[in-house]
């Protein structure tokens, strides 16, 4: 007898709930899914006990018959698709036809629905994938899906959910994705207890994150938008045009937008980053790559920053059933998305070129978004610690508008995508202006703007002495500046070099007589995996012996009394990124650019002359990116106006 079996319709459901919903949140993302793709205007969430003991999302969407109430809980009945040809092109958040069969199967679902036009609409239960009873029920058009003990037939699965806390901040989570993606329909989200949040429809995501995080989070953030023609893919093409009965098509546009935070604005991972794609929400490394790309030489490794970003492009242009959850996509053409949301993002950050002020705690009005964490703390034991509070450090620079072109960089333009946001943008004009404003809170003089603080204003500086001959004190329109000497020399020379490296014209300086340097055995080794990035970056280095190089030029500019410290240096970063995995060779080689700019530059506790001081503020000026060095500390900080005024009592 055979021992291979086909396993029972309910266990069958029952491993696939494993793969769909592993905990409340899940359940919510699911349903919520559902109501958005049913065209729903109004988004209701109800939970009770962190959604353990009761989930309920009710919609006034397009409801459904009783014929379809019924087949929707057979696995892979779906609304949203008819052929193979179809997952081509998934226009839905889901598709599978796996979620209510799944949430069915490990819990008491109960599911009330009236299609619109309908007399009468219909009630289904169902208990642990078991179909109970089918009523006729009067309901107002729309769905409500209620799914109460969750896991009850899985204590081994049930065993696993966090804290009430723990799962009620997923859902808000969730909840909250969804709201931003589609700030045209209302959400609202509840407990037992209290109302967490709820959202009025919005003019667009910019309303839409002042709702949910208050303005003092959205004016620390660059709002940016871009949009970019795909470079033709033949494949692609020919697709398109036999889908179009060769008729042809417009190439593909990808649409980026979305908010990201300043360089001094650092987070210890990567739970401030949402990428969503085609409204959805999801994890792409190649999209992460991008962002991290983006911020190198602005920020210290190991930090992240707060990004919102949303792409939208043609749905054949990605594959959205490659992950049972939905949460992993897969982009036909990678390498273009990537380039395109890092030089999206770096137009954005250089454009604004945003000047850190003197850092100073800071709390957050309580918002919508913060209020479930006061509900979390409802069903803490006594005695814990009370519930957290949003906090901003360190402070951003006050007001001054900055206009974010679409397209930059001889990127093409292309006509605004149908039905998005960038195209609602797009459509009002070519350009967004985004205001920054100080989350200080000190009145403004009255009648007396508040100087603006970039890039530009760096350059015009007025050197006035040093600060333990580390630091360069200086005056200008706006305020009170002090400058990091050996951070702003390091960025001047990063950018020089590192433009230098980029267009192979790297000038070296020979040195009189060539330095031997004698290597270790491992050191000596490893020296051919770097020697290629050595003489890119200036430096004319020959064995010479047994474990000795002879080094016969330097970088130019660089110090000859230096140049044995700053190669062992190097050579150390060599032998570093010689071990790293699959490191690209452009970023080896940045890392080194920054290394040898790094012990190059003027140290601390060197005194300067006055116009040395003068030279080095109008060469820092000229920067991209003047506001960090290349690893990613802040280069100057600025003492306002407005905040020195405010420090002497000065109100006019």
């Amino acid at each position: 007898m055979g021992v291979i079996r086909v396993l029972p319709d309910r266990v069958a459901n029952q491993i696939a709930a494993g793969e769909v919903v592993d905990r409340p949140a899940s359940v919510v993302k699911e349903l919520l899914e559902n109501a958005l793709d049913a065209g729903a205007r109004r988004i209701e969430i109800a939970v009770a006990a962190g959604g353990r003991r009761q989930i309920r999302v009710a919609d006034d969407g397009c409801g459904m018959v009783r014929d379809d109430a019924l087949l929707a809980f057979e696995r892979h009945a779906t609304s949203k698709l008819r052929a193979a040809e179809d997952l081509k092109s998934v226009a839905t958040l889901g598709f599978r036809g796996e979620a209510l069969p799944a949430i069915a199967a490990v819990s008491r679902l109960t599911l009330e629905t009236c299609a619109r036009g309908e007399a009468a609409g219909t009630k289904v239960e169902i208990a642990g994938g078991k179909l109970l009873r089918v009523s006729e029920a009067g309901l107002p058009a729309g769905t409500a899906v209620t799914a109460s003990d969750l896991f009850f037939n899985l204590p081994a699965r049930r065993k696993f959910l966090k804290s009430e806390a723990t799962e009620l901040g997923h859902i808000a989570s969730v909840a909250t994705h969804y709201a931003l993606a589609y700030p045209e329909i209302a959400f609202a989200l509840e407990t037992p207890q209290r109302r967490i949040f709820a959202l009025a429809p919005a003019a667009g995501a910019r309303e839409r994150m002042a709702e949910l995080f208050g303005g003092e989070m959205l004016d620390s953030l660059i709002e940016f938008a871009d949009q970019v023609l795909a470079p033709q893919d033949p494949d692609a093409e020919a697709e398109r045009n036999e889908a179009a009965g060769g008729a042809g098509s417009e190439p593909a546009a990808l649409g980026i937008f979305g908010f990201l935070s300043r360089p001094e604005v650092q987070k210890l991972n990567r739970n401030s980053v949402f990428t969503f794609v085609n409204r959805r929400l999801v994890r792409d490394r190649v999209i992460q790559h991008a962002i991290s790309e983006a911020y190198r030489n602005l920020l210290p490794s190991n930090v992240y920053p707060v990004v919102l970003l949303f792409l939208e492009l043609p749905f054949s242009e990605v594959d959205v059933n490659v992950h049972p959850t939905k949460v992993e996509v897969r982009f036909r053409r990678q390498g273009f998305i990537h380039d395109a949301v890092r030089d999206s993002l770096r137009r954005a950050l250089g454009g604004a070129r945003p000047i850190a002020s003197f850092a100073r705690e800071l709390r957050a009005r309580p918002t919508a978004a913060a209020a479930w964490k006061v509900e979390a703390s409802a069903v803490r034991p006594s005695g814990s610690d009370s519930a957290p509070e949003f906090r901003l450090t360190p402070e951003l620079p006050p007001p001054h508008p900055q206009v974010l072109p679409f397209a930059d960089g001889g990127a093409e333009s292309a006509a605004p995508l149908p039905n998005s946001a960038l195209g609602h943008a797009l459509a009002r004009g070519k350009s967004l202006t985004c205001e920054t404003r100080s989350l200080g809170g000190e009145a403004w003089l009255a009648g007396e703007p508040e100087p603006a603080a970039d890039g530009e204003e760096i350059a015009t500086l007025r050197a006035l002495g040093q600060v333990q001959d580390s630091f360069i004190a200086a005056a200008g329109q706006s305020g009170l500046w002090l400058v990091d000497q050996h951070a702003a020399h390091e960025r001047v020379l990063f950018e020089g070099l590192w433009e230098q490296v980029q267009s192979k014209q790297v000038a070296s300086q020979p040195l009189l007589l060539p330095l031997v340097v004698r290597l270790d055995p491992g050191r000596w080794l490893r020296f051919a995996a770097g020697a290629s990035l050595l003489q890119r970056t200036g430096f004319e280095i020959e064995p010479f012996g047994q474990n000795t190089l002879a080094v016969k030029a330097v970088p130019s500019g660089f110090p000859a009394e230096q140049a044995e410290a700053l190669l062992e240096e190097t050579l150390g970063e060599v032998e570093e990124e010689s071990e790293r995995a699959g490191g690209a060779l452009e970023a080896r080689l940045n890392r080194l650019v920054a290394t040898v700019a790094c012990h190059a530059a003027i140290k601390i506790h060197t005194r300067l002359e006055p116009a040395k001081m003068e030279w080095l503020l109008r060469a820092l000026g000229a920067t991209r990116f003047p506001m960090t060095c290349p690893h990613g500390r802040p280069v100057l900080l600025r003492y306002s106006l407005r905040e020195i005024q405010a420090a002497f009592k000065r109100t006019r």
